[in-house]
């Protein structure tokens, strides 16, 4: 006796086994385009211009006797000085007249700065290199021993880098 044509499962054995094939396509495209949607917004947000731009750390000592801040780049990006802001703040209070950098004799502090804030540098200002500033009896407050003086570096308004110390 051959094969009964008229069954009710035909060739392909139990009816639940037609069922699997489009599922597991589905359930396939399913992950697929949820895998793609995640890369998508991972790429978004590393585009995106708040995660952009340099970031560094720095270290400050401050010499309350000589009025001499020094700052030196200890690891991170390059700083492009040309589009630095520099604020320096004495126990929480804004100095009267920031540097603007680079610059070779401003309001508020003595003198040219050394290193990559000095006008004559290099604008890059890289790892290991450091740069000093002397402020003026002019610009307060004024650094006394026992201060607590920080330094936050800006570029594009956004803040690169902060230290702090005491003087």
């Amino acid at each position: 006796m051959g094969p009964v044509h008229g069954s009710r499962h035909g060739c392909h054995g139990l009816p639940h086994e037609r069922g699997i094939a489009p599922l597991v396509g589905v359930l396939a495209l399913v992950a697929i385009t949820v895998a793609l949607s995640a890369v998508f917004l991972l790429g978004a947000v590393e585009l995106s211009p708040g995660s952009s731009g340099p970031t560094a750390t720095v270290e400050l000592a401050v010499d309350a006797e000589e009025d001499r801040l020094t700052v030196r780049h200890v690891a991170g990006d390059p700083i492009d000085v040309e589009a630095l802001e520099l604020v320096v703040e004495v126990d929480d209070e804004p100095l009267k007249h920031q540097p603007t950098v680079p610059f070779s004799g401003t309001d508020g502090f003595d003198g040219a700065p050394s290193g990559p804030f000095n006008a004559e540098s290099e604008p890059r200002w890289t790892v290991g290199e450091r740069a000093s500033l002397w402020l003026a009896g002019t610009n307060e407050p004024t650094i006394e021993p026992g201060d607590e003086v920080s330094v936050r570096l800006v570029v594009d308004d956004r803040t690169v880098a902060t230290a702090s110390a005491t003087a």
